[in-house]
């Protein structure tokens, strides 16, 4: 009986940047080690100055004075805007706005019915922040921009990524002369969901499209979609991306938090990815009485003196949570990773 060549069943492999999951012997490299905050989870819903059902996934900033989140927040009536709230050491003592900062009326379209996922990226071209959130209505989720210098005012930029998508972020400079979007987009025929990237002269027109961050195949712990958490943050040996992780378990998914690099002046390619996850639900805040086990990281500021990654995540869409690296065991555990 003859034997069916591979490439007959799985095809030209020539390219692909993924490679096979026992190249590497598993546990080679040091995991960093990410220490959660004792007073988890650092914000909830409890604290906010009006009855709201959940509060999670912020965006996250120092704009000089403390930390600023900006939390997606579901009302009782399952209304969702961004709001802020704001700590001088990012752990209590919340100062929180009872208007929105965005919500969907504000930001110039009357066919969103909700906003959430909202990342904070500083440019210094523009001297203020750069607001990536995910848009929601009738037709999907797609990926909207809004700028704002103050986190009083706010100026939309309109939609960068039509539904249906989601987790946008922008990188804070340019790169080839034009702003550089990550994205999620989705497919109702696709059984993954993978990170893109898009770019812009000026915000307002984006193109150019293509596959950054792939999904890895069963029985990867990132198998079923990828999506960029924070923003990207510059090293000198490229961009910190922290991104999640989905991985389908029976009938639920778990969601868990990986690492990469990306290449400081071509970010669309990625030079070193973490083989394993370096944080999961496991704390009984952390999985609540979700079926889907999921963390989200969605904000991060790094601490210049204590050169401390402060990694702000989401946790069952019952709060906020903290958990601490250090930079350079992040960056020394990610140089040890094989190539994209």
């Amino acid at each position: 009986m003859s034997r069916t060549p591979p490439d007959a069943i799985f095809g030209d492999r020539e390219g692909c940047q993924l490679r096979e999951p026992f190249d590497k012997p598993w546990g080679a490299t040091a995991l960093p080690s990410f220490t959660r905050h004792p007073g988890n989870p650092v914000l909830t819903a409890a604290d906010w100055p009006t009855p709201v059902a959940t509060i999670g996934n912020p965006g996250a900033a120092h704009d000089g004075h403390g930390i600023v989140l900006l939390c997606g927040v579901e009302d009782r009536r399952g209304m969702t805007t961004l709001n802020i709230a704001r700590s001088r050491d990012g752990v209590g003592d919340w100062s929180i706005e009872s208007q929105p900062l965005i919500e969907p009326r504000s930001c110039g379209s009357r066919h969103w019915s909700g906003v959430r996922d909202g990342r904070l990226t500083w440019v210094p071209e523009l001297n203020g922040w750069v607001i990536a959130f995910t848009a929601f209505g009738h037709s999907g989720t797609g990926v909207a921009l809004a700028f704002t210098s103050d986190f009083k005012d706010v100026v939309p930029l309109g939609v960068a990524a039509p539904p249906d998508d989601q987790s946008g972020v922008l990188l804070p400079r340019r790169a080839d002369g034009e702003f550089v979007l990550l994205h999620r987009p989705m497919s109702p025929m696709s059984l993954r969901a993978d990170v893109w990237s898009s770019r812009s002269p000026d915000l307002l027109r984006w193109h150019g499209s293509r596959p950054v961050l792939p999904a890895r195949p069963t029985p990867w712990w990132d198998s079923a979609g990828v999506g960029v958490g924070p923003p990207p943050i510059e090293t000198d040996h490229g961009w910190l991306t922290v991104y999640s992780g989905d991985k389908r378990v029976d009938d639920r998914t778990v969601r868990r938090v990986g690492m990469a690099l990306l290449d400081r002046d071509d970010p669309t390619r990625v030079t070193h990815r973490g083989d394993e996850w370096v944080l999961e639900a496991s704390e009984p805040y952390e999985t609540g009485r979700s079926p889907t086990r999921s963390v989200t990281p969605s904000g991060a500021v790094i601490d210049v003196e204590s050169r401390a990654l402060r990694l702000y995540y989401g946790v069952a869409d019952s709060g906020v949570c903290l958990a601490t690296a250090d930079l350079d065991e992040v960056l020394t555990y990610l140089l040890n990773q094989p190539v994209g």
